[in-house]
């Protein structure tokens, strides 16, 4: 016997299941694995199954999200990008960068930033695909941020309006990224302070 719906009444969906369903919890336990994968083998010899393996999943739950480990580990760099750096808001330049390089500094220091952040400037390049990934993330975080800082500036007065943008988020984000990431020195007590003073001295003679 067929039962009538009602005129004008919408079939009631289905919910989705099966493959339909990205359980979110599945999701960050793959993503965590990645980072994991890519500070203790690089990215060379990452594999879909180390990171299924080390997220305590199937491969297929891997690759139901990602088709190959090159777009897991491009869209990794991407959502970092989204994320960004807090703005810092002090009410001077010289404040605003010292807290951004405070921020910067405990980022880069992270054993698992310290690993991975080298092996993917390796692997971009001979990958266009991750140099551009690279290369957003960097414009949309650290550059990101800078830029509001030296537009604050100008505002406040601290540094003159049309002074050279390129030139300015050079000086405020190249220091620390160099000692940091290229060097990979340890940065002596009361460095952050200093550098920021200096920082600040350079961006107002431009």
């Amino acid at each position: 016997m067929t039962t009538s719906r009602p005129q004008g009444e919408q079939p009631r969906r289905r919910a989705p299941a099966g493959a339909a369903v990205l359980r979110e919890d599945v999701t960050e336990a793959i993503r965590a694995a990645v980072f994991g994968e890519l500070a203790s083998v690089g990215y060379a010899r990452m594999s879909i199954e180390g990171i299924a393996r080390r997220a305590g999943v199937g491969k297929t739950a891997v690759y139901r999200r990602w088709r190959s480990k090159l777009h897991l580990v491009l869209d990794l760099v991407s959502a970092i990008a989204v994320q960004g750096l807090p703005a810092p808001d002090t009410g001077s330049l010289e404040g605003d960068l010292r807290l951004l390089y405070e921020v910067t500094s405990r980022a880069l220091r992270h054993p698992v930033a310290s690993q991975i952040i080298p092996d993917l400037q390796a692997e971009a390049a001979r990958n266009p695909e991750i140099a551009e990934a690279l290369q957003k993330a960097l414009r949309e975080g650290q550059h990101g941020v800078a830029s509001g800082i030296v537009r604050a500036a100008v505002e406040r007065g601290e540094i003159r309006s049309g002074a050279d943008e390129d030139l300015a988020l050079d000086l405020v984000s190249g220091p620390l990224y160099w000692r940091s990431v290229v060097v990979r020195a340890d940065l002596p007590k009361g460095y952050l302070g200093r550098l920021a003073e200096v920082t600040a001295a350079g961006l107002r003679a431009l």
